[in-house]
C-alpha cells in the first residue's frame, strides 16, 4: 500500500484530501499542529471521519519541529503533500516574521526530512497570490512572479524556490500547485465566503473592502482535491501548475450568488481597500489540463449551494 504524509491534515483542504486518498487506497499519515489561528475544535471535527479508519494515522506536531517531522516520515513514506502553512494575506502584514518562520523554515525542515527519509515525491501547496498584481491575464505558470505584494505571497514564492533546490540537488520529484481561492464545505472561518455566509444568515452586515470590483477565481474544493491527487500520481521532475476554475467573479457578483444560495439579502458595510489584496486572480489551467488531466467541474452557484448546505448543518 502506498504511503503519503499530508501536512495540515486537519485543515480545510487537508481533511478533504485525506479522505480522498484513503478512498483511493493510500495509507495516510496526517501531520497537524492544531494551531490556534482558528478554533482547533473545528480542525478536530474536520478530521473526525478519518480518525479510527484503517490506514490513517495522525501525528500532532509542528512542521518546524524536526522530531515531529521524523515521527511522521518514518516507516517508509512514498510521498509528501505539504499543505500546512500560516495562512492569510492580511494577517501576514501584521506578523511577517511569524509567516516567514512557519512557511519558509517549516518547509525547509520538511524538505530536509523528506531527503533524509528518501521520500521520492513532494507536492507543495503554493498560492495564486505569488502573481501579485499581474497585468497579464489569465495568469500563466511562465509569468514573472518576482513582485509579491504581501509577506504571505513572498513566503509561497520562497517555498517554490526551496523546493526547486531540493529537486536539483537530490533528485526529488517536486510539484508546486498554485491554488486559486478555494471554497466549499469546511472552508476556514476567516475567509470571505464563510464569513459572509455566517453574517448574512444572522442578519448582520458583511465587511466589503473596496467597491466590489475586485475579482477572484473561486475554485471548489472537490476540483482542487482532484488536481492534488493527479499531481501526486504523476509527480516527476520539477513542475508548477495552476489549479483554478479559470472563471473570475467580482466580489459584488459573489455576494449576489451567495444571497441566492442563502435566500437572504446581505447588509453591506463598505470599507477601504486593504493593503496586500491583489486586484484580480485568473488561472490559466491549460498546462494542468494537458499534463495532469485537470478539469474543474463545479460552477460557483452549485459550489455555494453545497457550502450553504454544509454551513447550515455544521
Amino acid at each position: 500500500m502506498r504511503h503519503v504524509v499530508v501536512t495540515g491534515a486537519a485543515g480545510f483542504i487537508g481533511s478533504h484530501l485525506c479522505e480522498a486518498l484513503l478512498e483511493g487506497g493510500w495509507r495516510v499519515t496526517g501531520l497537524d499542529s492544531f494551531d490556534r489561528f482558528y478554533d482547533p475544535a473545528v480542525k478536530w471535527r474536520n478530521v473526525s471521519d478519518c480518525l479510527g479508519r484503517e490506514g490513517f494515522k495522525l501525528v500532532e506536531g509542528d512542521i518546524r519541529d524536526g522530531v515531529a517531522v521524523d515521527a511522521a516520515l518514518g516507516g517508509g513514506v512514498d510521498a509528501v503533500v505539504h499543505l500546512a502553512a500560516r495562512a492569510g494575506v492580511r494577517p501576514s502584514i501584521e506578523e511577517p516574521l511569524l509567516y516567514q518562520d512557519v512557511n519558509i523554515q517549516g518547509t525547509g525542515v520538511l524538505l530536509e526530512g523528506a531527503r533524509k527519509h528518501a521520500v521520492g515525491r513532494f507536492i507543495f501547496a503554493s498560492s495564486s497570490s505569488v502573481y501579485g498584481n499581474n497585468r497579464k491575464v489569465p495568469f500563466s505558470e511562465s509569468d514573472n512572479v518576482d513582485h509579491p505584494i504581501s509577506p504571505y505571497a513572498a513566503t509561497k514564492k520562497a517555498g517554490e524556490l526551496i523546493c526547486h533546490t531540493y529537486h536539483h540537488l537530490h533528485g526529488m520529484a517536486v510539484t508546486c500547485l498554485r491554488f486559486f481561492t478555494v471554497y466549499g464545505p469546511r472552508q476556514r472561518p476567516d475567509l470571505a465566503i464563510h464569513k459572509f455566509g455566517r453574517l448574512i444568515e444572522q442578519g448582520k452586515p458583511i465587511p466589503v473592502f473596496g467597491d466590489g470590483s475586485m475579482m477572484r477565481d473561486y475554485t471548489f474544493i472537490a476540483d482542487i482535491v482532484a488536481g492534488i491527487v493527479a499531481a501526486l500520481e504523476r509527480a516527476k521532475g520539477y513542475h508548477i501548475y495552476n489549479l483554478g476554475n479559470s472563471s473570475p467573479v467580482s466580489l459584488s457578483d459573489l455576494i449576489r450568488v451567495l444571497e441566492a444560495a442563502l435566500g437572504k439579502k446581505a447588509l453591506i458595510n463598505r470599507l477601504p481597500t486593504q493593503p496586500g489584496d491583489v486586484e484580480r486572480t485568473f488561472a490559466d489551467v491549460s498546462l494542468a489540463r494537458a499534463e495532469l488531466g485537470f478539469e474543474p467541474k463545479t460552477g460557483l452557484a452549485a459550489g455555494l449551494a453545497e457550502f450553504v448546505c454544509w454551513m447550515r448543518g455544521s
